[in-house]
């Protein structure tokens, strides 16, 4: 299997170019819940140890049903499928650009919740149009093992999030496991409270937020993903949904930049023109590098050919 790795912000992505599943010809989002329903062996032994780590998000190509996109994509992670996913569409624009694919210029990827307007504006940089996000749900508030009452808002960006205002936590490096720990508190209290996003949809991404360090961010945050890792970037569809909750309370007028720093300090520029269904069409611009090309093996005798789940 090929794969060419990068990261976002601090946020690995993993492309595979050659040696996936055939998930057919249909509509993509019918192929992408073949691949959750069928293939997630695969997408654990593309993401997890010994060959990955949590924190890699897999972004399987597949061929587009319009002829306007230069490629389809599934983005999955060691548990599921991913809507959309904003570090990896930066990440995959600059791979296809590696690889000779794309140029410097206007794109469009899709991805199973719709088309996405990609814009390659170096080898590097990368400015993505996303879906239209919105808030679902704003001023929940739950009660939190070990931490009381906690409130925040339910939205969507191509996920789902609960977004906290201000973090009970400091967002500082040094509190990584406890804000891991946190985070995953949080996310059990919203199950316990049956707190889901459209149509009983599971909330897996917790994002909390609190003062930037770099002088020039508009505040910094903190993200758990669906499977425990957190955000090393300040999350794509996170600031999307963080966009639609600025804009819903009337705290970022349309075109407004805001920056939005991550836990390690990389930087996400961000703004948002109104949608057509109330919500918002973010725009968020970063950077992304290649750090390796390679080919997986998997031997028929390697009791962990699919990965360690514990």
């Amino acid at each position: 299997m090929r794969v060419v790795d990068s990261h976002t912000a601090g946020e690995p992505t993993r492309v595979v170019i050659e040696g996936g599943p055939d998930l057919g010809s249909g509509p993509l989002p019918e192929r992408a819940a073949r691949l959750e329903a069928e293939y997630m062996d695969f997408c654990a032994s593309v993401v997890l140890e010994p060959r990955g780590h949590d924190a890699i998000i897999g972004a399987l190509l597949v061929p587009p049903t319009r002829e306007d996109c230069a490629t389809g994509v599934i983005y999955f992670n060691n548990l599921q499928n991913l809507g959309m996913c904003g570090h990896a569409t930066i990440g995959l624009a600059v791979t296809l650009a590696h690889l000779n694919r794309i140029g410097i210029g206007a794109h469009k990827f899709e991805t199973p919740v719709g088309v996405v307007d990609v814009d390659l504006l170096d080898p590097n940089t990368v400015s993505v149009t996303n879906v239209e996000s919105y808030r679902y749900a704003k001023g929940v508030t739950i009660e939190v093992e070990g931490i009381g009452p906690v409130t925040g808002d339910v939205a969507w960006g191509g996920n789902w999030f609960f977004l906290v205002k201000e973090s009970p936590l400091a967002l500082a490096g040094s509190n990584i496991r406890a804000l891991t720990d946190l985070t995953l508190k949080i996310r059990s209290g919203l199950e316990s409270a049956g707190v889901t996003g459209a149509d009983g949809a599971w909330i897996d991404h917790v994002e909390l937020f609190g003062s930037p360090v770099e002088p020039t961010a508009n505040s910094r945050n903190f993200v758990l993903c669906p499977g425990g890792a957190y955000d090393r970037s300040p999350c794509g569809t996170g600031c999307s949904a963080k966009l639609a909750c600025l804009a819903e309370d009337g705290l970022l007028a349309p075109g407004e930049p805001w920056r939005q720093e991550s836990i390690v300090g990389s930087t996400y520029d961000m703004s948002y023109q109104p949608g057509q269904n109330g919500g918002v069409v973010p725009q968020v611009r970063g950077q992304a590098f290649v750090t390796s090309e390679a080919h997986l093996i998997f031997e028929p005798g390697d009791p962990y050919r699919s990965g360690i789940r514990l």
